[in-house]
């Protein structure tokens, strides 16, 4: 019920209690006072009939022409009642008059307190039926929002199966995300599968028909990526299960990118593509140290596919909010088309380094979100691609 409709039923309790305590104590006041005056006549006619006994018969004359002759009472005592006259003979109200007044009150009282509960009743049925219907409409996933009015229990009950509600429909469409997912993510790894050991299946004809080094190397080349998607698939696996347990400690950022940049020196000297990495004093952040290193050397090995021959740039700062690194390279940047899908699995942009699988860059967001962390991508204004990495004090 609505604040109104309850302040309704509350003033109908107390309005009911009201009359009923009104009439009571009205009729409980009227036979005080006859009682009082009962007792002070009684008094004093004793003490005059004692010192004169010959006034009876005038003290009966003249509260009989007091009382006009009133023959309810019961009530005997020792002079007044002897004489015919009852406590309510000395009442401003008859017992007639205060039994019509106390039944009244009682009855008006009973009435409105009858009609409130019924009230009440019929309010909390029609809430409770409400409920029933919306509890139906969501089994049948038909429900609209469920506004609660007032705050009352009905309306605190009503907020909680919303929130419940509420949160069992997220989770349904989580789940059927996540079944979604599941099934374009076995999909997407039946594809890149699918090109190596096409790849391998022919070198190893050429192989029995022709020795072949170049078809070795080829096998050899094919089965590195496939072991490299093995891995990255385990990894992203058990981010997703939750079972990656991700050790933090202070890691100081200029080390951190050193020793990134180091696992890859073969592939940079390889591609003829440099490295800076300037110093600018200690700074530390609490992360895993191996796991984010392997988001890092993803991001360095991105930009250096796209800038080969150039150099690939590394900075960091550091604020009492967060601290920021960034990685850029030299080349053409990311395709307009593409931004929006740099970090979904397996996906390829237009500028894509051939042989790659597309699992790098969603894996190092992986790791850095799960670390208080964001990561950004983004071209540069005078050109080239730019990794803006924050992770954050609190």
């Amino acid at each position: 019920m609505s604040s109104r409709k309850n302040v309704f039923v509350t003033l109908g309790f107390v309005l009911s209690v009201s009359f009923i305590s009104a009439a009571v104590a009205a009729w409980l006041v009227s036979y005080h006072y006859s009682r009082t005056a009962f007792d002070l006549v009684n008094a004093v006619c004793c003490e005059v009939i004692e010192q004169d006994p010959e006034t009876q018969k005038i003290i009966s004359a003249a509260l009989k022409e007091y009382t006009e002759g009133n023959e309810d009472g019961l009530l005997e005592d020792p002079v007044l009642s002897s004489l015919g006259y009852q406590v309510s003979d000395f009442s401003d109200f008859h017992y007639k008059q205060i039994a019509f007044f106390a039944a009244a009150g009682l009855s008006a009282g009973a009435s409105l307190f009858l009609f409130t509960f019924l009230y009440r009743n019929r309010m909390e049925n029609r809430k409770i039926r409400d409920l029933a219907e919306y509890l139906e409409q969501v089994n049948n996933g038909k429900a609209l929002i469920l506004s609660a009015s007032g705050e009352d229990d009905f309306s605190r009950l009503e907020d909680e199966i919303y929130k419940t509600v509420t949160f069992l429909y997220q989770t349904k469409d989580q789940a059927v995300k996540a079944k979604n997912d599941f099934a374009e993510n076995l999909s997407n790894i039946a594809h890149q599968i699918k090109t190596p050991i096409t790849a391998i299946s022919l070198a190893s004809q050429r192989m029995k028909q022709d020795f072949d080094p170049g078809a070795l190397e080829q096998v050899e080349k094919q089965l590195s990526r496939l072991t490299y998607l093995e891995e990255a698939l385990l990894i992203l696996s058990r981010l997703d299960a939750g079972t990656l347990l991700l050790q933090k400690e202070e890691t100081d950022v200029f080390t951190l990118l050193v020793l990134a940049a180091d696992n890859l020196q073969e592939l940079f000297r390889g591609s003829g593509t440099s490295i800076e990495i300037p110093e600018q004093g200690e700074m530390f952040i609490s992360v895993d140290m191996d796991w984010t290193m392997e988001a890092i050397m993803n991001l360095m090995k991105n930009c250096m596919e796209h800038t080969a021959g150039g150099a690939v740039h590394c900075s960091y700062a550091q604020n009492p909010l967060y601290t920021e690194i960034l990685i850029w390279d030299e080349g053409k940047g990311f395709a307009k088309e593409d931004m929006p899908h740099i970090f979904e699995r397996f996906y390829r942009g237009q500028n894509a380094h051939e042989g790659g699988i597309g699992i790098g860059l969603a894996l190092a967001k992986e790791i850095i979100e799960r670390q208080n962390g964001t990561i950004r991508a983004k071209n540069r204004p005078g050109g080239g691609a730019i990794f803006e990495i924050r992770f954050y004090c609190h």
